[in-house]
């Protein structure tokens, strides 16, 4: 599971048949202890309706298939949470 942050949408107006009515998202990787970015942006299938400026979990590879009600999608990463919280040490950070 990783950190990321939701920075744009993607439309796709031809599609697999398995992928219809889904939303894709561009994701910003954050690393889990400073929240600075980490590696390039990447594009994520939402399965729980996540938003621009939204913190969210996400996986990749095989796992990202996982939460599709057909695991054989062309997909490489999935949206499957929404950060509601960060604590880090000594500071709290709402989202």
């Amino acid at each position: 599971m990783r950190l990321g942050l939701v920075t744009g949408k993607v439309w796709a107006t031809q599609k697999p048949e398995t992928l219809k009515g889904k939303k894709f998202l561009v994701v910003q990787p954050k690393d889990f202890e400073t929240l600075e970015n980490s590696g390039d942006p990447l594009v994520a299938v939402d399965t729980v309706k996540a938003g621009i400026d939204t913190w969210v979990f996400y996986v990749m590879s095989r796992e990202a298939t996982i939460p599709l009600a057909n695991s054989f999608n062309p997909i490489d990463a999935s949206i499957i949470g929404i950060v509601d919280r960060i604590d880090l040490k000594d500071k709290m950070i709402n989202l």
